[in-house]
C-alpha cells in the first residue's frame, strides 16, 4: 500500500508526542509498518514541536517532505499556518482554534496574526479537495475533565477521517498508551472530539 503521512504540530507541553505514540500504536495494531519521529523543534514547554507519523506496507523514511503530508493535526492555529506548505494537494488540516502566543508576541516584538482560521482555509493547496477542519479542542478537553486532553480531542477528530479503522481500535490504542488513571478522561475527550461539529471560521 502507498505510504501515508501525518504531521502533528504544536507547542511543547501540549502532548503532541503522546499523540504520536497513540497513532503509532494504533497503526501497528492494524498491521501497518509505522515510523514515528520528532524531527523539528524542542519539547520543552513553549517551544515548537513537530512529530511525523508515516505508515503503509513498507515505510523507508520517517521524514515528510514539503507537500507530502496527507494530514496536518495542529494544536494551535499559528502552528498550522507555519507548516501548511507541507500539506499535500487534497490533504486535510485539523486545527485547534486555541491561541498560544509565541515569544515574540509575548515580548511585544510582534503581533499575533488576526483572522488565522480564514487565512488558513484560503491558503490551502489545491486542487483537488484540500480542506481545514477547525475545532475548539480546549473547550472540549475541559468538558472531558482536563485541559491537558487537547491532544486526545484532536485524535478523536482525526479518527473521523479513517473510515477503514473502527472506533474500537482507536480506544484499544488509547488504553495502551495513556496512564491508567487518566483513561476515563481521555476516553471522554476522544469521544467529544470524534463527535463534535466544526468550529466557525
Amino acid at each position: 500500500m502507498k505510504t501515508k503521512s501525518i504531521m502533528i504540530v504544536g507547542v511543547g507541553g501540549q502532548g503532541s508526542l503522546l499523540a504520536g505514540r497513540l497513532l503509532g500504536c494504533l497503526l501497528m495494531n492494524c498491521g501497518y509498518d509505522v515510523k514515528v519521529s520528532e524531527v523539528h523543534g524542542m519539547s520543552q514547554r513553549g517551544g515548537s514541536v513537530v512529530t511525523y507519523v508515516r505508515y503503509g506496507g513498507k515505510v523507508r523514511s520517517p521524514v515528510i517532505d514539503e507537500g507530502g503530508a496527507d494530514f496536518i493535526v495542529s494544536f494551535e492555529l499559528l502552528e498550522a499556518a507555519r507548516w501548511l506548505g507541507c500539506l499535500a494537494p487534497g490533504g486535510k488540516v485539523i486545527a485547534n482554534t486555541q491561541r498560544i502566543d509565541p515569544m515574540p508576541v509575548v515580548t511585544g516584538a510582534a503581533e499575533y496574526p488576526s483572522g488565522l482560521a480564514e487565512k488558513l482555509k484560503a491558503a490551502l493547496p489545491g486542487p483537488p479537495g484540500a480542506s481545514a477542519d477547525t475545532i475548539d479542542a480546549l473547550s472540549l478537553a475541559v468538558e472531558a475533565g482536563s485541559s491537558k486532553a487537547v491532544n486526545i480531542v484532536l485524535m478523536g477528530r482525526l479518527s473521523r477521517y479513517f473510515a477503514d479503522i473502527p472506533e474500537d481500535a482507536w480506544l484499544r490504542a488509547l488504553k495502551e498508551t495513556v496512564p491508567a488513571k487518566t483513561l476515563d478522561t481521555n476516553t471522554k475527550a476522544f469521544s467529544l472530539g470524534r463527535g463534535c461539529e466544526a468550529a466557525p471560521a
